[in-house]
């Protein structure tokens, strides 16, 4: 993320530690006519390319396997684009936080239309649904943020990269078995969001809660 510090950020996913070793290998060698900024713009043309590819997908459901490469690029843009500012110095620290979180919902935003192109009209709202519960956990992040200064993106230690991997793993689920199988899980899909992001608001707001209490307590005791 171009926006936070190293010092800012929390959370423990499962491949957090290759992660760093991979980002911390590569950073060094990226051309020097790559700037930060670049890598976080390149989140429009892989969203762009996302709604092609599942409007194409109507016609073949193998154009998914583009949804999952344009996913994988976006991945690495941006994995490298904060690492890249720091490394050189070079970070938008205001610009960073807007843009960069701006693009994580214009993405976010785009995989599920590519979705709702693929599946039957009939069925746009619950992709309204899917959409109003994915978007939610961005919020609840990003408010977290703002409260206590530190950037959690990551829950049972599932994070953006778990993500975009079952993101992957799901386009090739629908290529593999097709969109009539997959439309029978869509209710499945919102129930287990909604139970995740319920947990999650939970844990957040309790941790926050504790923090206004202690601060309270500190205040009272104070000379």
């Amino acid at each position: 993320m171009t926006q936070t510090t190293d010092n800012q950020k929390e959370g423990k996913w499962f491949l957090r530690e290759a992660e760093d070793k991979f980002r911390n290998k590569v950073i060094p060698h990226i051309p020097s006519f790559i700037e930060t900024y670049h890598l976080t713009y390149m989140t429009l043309l892989w969203s762009g390319l996302i709604v092609l590819f599942g409007w194409l997908a109507r016609g073949n459901i193998k154009w998914l396997w583009l949804v999952s490469l344009m996913i994988f690029f976006q991945y690495l843009t941006d994995l490298f684009d904060g690492a890249l500012g720091r490394y050189r110095n070079t970070g938008l620290v205001k610009w960073g936080y807007y843009m960069d979180h701006f693009l994580d919902f214009l993405f976010l935003s785009s995989i599920i239309l590519a979705y709702a192109l693929l599946f039957p009209p009939g069925l746009a709202i619950v992709f309204f649904i899917l959409l109003t519960l994915s978007c939610s956990f961005l919020v609840s992040v990003y408010l977290s943020f703002v409260s206590s200064n530190k950037l959690n993106i990551s829950f049972l230690r599932m994070g953006p990269t778990e993500g975009r991997i079952a993101l992957i793993l799901l386009n090739t689920l629908l290529i593999i078995f097709g969109v009539p199988l997959a439309q029978k899980a869509l209710p499945y899909i919102a129930g287990a969001e909604t139970i995740i992001l319920f947990l999650m608001v939970y844990k957040t707001q309790k941790k926050l809660w504790k923090e206004d209490m202690a601060a309270k307590d500190g205040q009272r005791i104070a000379p």
